[in-house]
């Protein structure tokens, strides 16, 4: 039981412990670069996001806020 409270107690002081960033600063250009986005033409990702939300008369059907007719 005593083992087992030690062990417990070990563990949560581990989580308190300091940590650094896992990404440092002079790295972060390598995070930025376009190769990383998830589409390659984020205009036209937008664009036919809309067309399809206007089309369907489903405003927020792609995850954004709203809802209803799609009326402004």
């Amino acid at each position: 039981m005593r083992t087992s409270l030690a062990i417990i107690l070990l563990i949560g002081l581990a989580g308190c412990s300091s940590f650094e960033p896992w990404v440092k600063p002079y790295e972060r250009e390598n995070l930025a670069d376009p190769i990383m986005a998830f589409d390659s033409n984020p205009a036209s990702t937008a664009y036919m996001n809309h067309v399809y939300e206007a089309r369907e008369a489903a405003r927020g059907a792609e995850g954004s806020a709203g809802g209803g007719c799609g009326c402004n």
